[in-house]
């Protein structure tokens, strides 16, 4: 084989390696101690739909001021991240404070994203099969009672005290 030959290989392998290497870039939402339940939730959504597209989310919680002597606040705020986000991905750097900053980095866990997947396909089916059943089912009963004549229902109840003026008799425990 020639050193050109070798050479454009070399090179052609090389290309194929890079188109199929995945770039993993990190993303950082930034969150406060004290944010507010709306403004949590449209942050927490951002960090899903960067977990779904493959990137790796840094969760950076800065505090100010007083906000310092309570990072257990902090802490709190990040476990709900956490949770919230553990069908698409999993910690991989645990909370650590370092100054003024708590950071965390998330990373995707496919195998959780495609469990998620795969429940919701499965309560799709279930949905979309128990509804025929169910039509079925109701009709079912109309067949079988369409000869028959309606009937009171069985449950005999005692009439209250407006009706007959008495109070109701209360069934008093035995003792035995």
């Amino acid at each position: 084989m020639d050193y050109g030959k070798y050479k454009y290989e070399a090179a052609q392998k090389a290309k194929e390696s890079r188109r199929k290497a995945s770039n993993v870039s990190i993303k950082e939402m930034k969150y406060r101690p004290k944010i507010s339940k709306g403004d949590f939730d449209t942050k927490t959504r951002k960090v899903e739909r960067f977990l779904q597209d493959g990137h790796k989310v840094k969760v950076t919680l800065t505090f100010r001021g007083r906000e310092m002597h309570h990072p257990e606040l902090g802490r709190r705020i990040l476990d709900d991240v956490v949770s919230a986000v553990e069908h698409l991905g999993k910690v991989e750097i645990f909370p650590r404070q370092d100054g003024r900053n708590m950071t965390m980095v998330l990373g995707p866990d496919r195998k959780a994203q495609a469990a998620t997947e795969r429940a919701k396909r499965q309560s799709a089916a279930d949905e979309s099969g128990s509804g025929r059943s169910a039509a079925t089912q109701a009709a079912a009963p109309d067949a079988a009672t369409a000869g028959t004549p309606a009937t009171e229902p069985t449950s005999v109840t005692a009439p209250s005290t407006a009706e007959t003026g008495e109070p109701a008799q209360q069934d008093q425990p035995s003792d035995g």
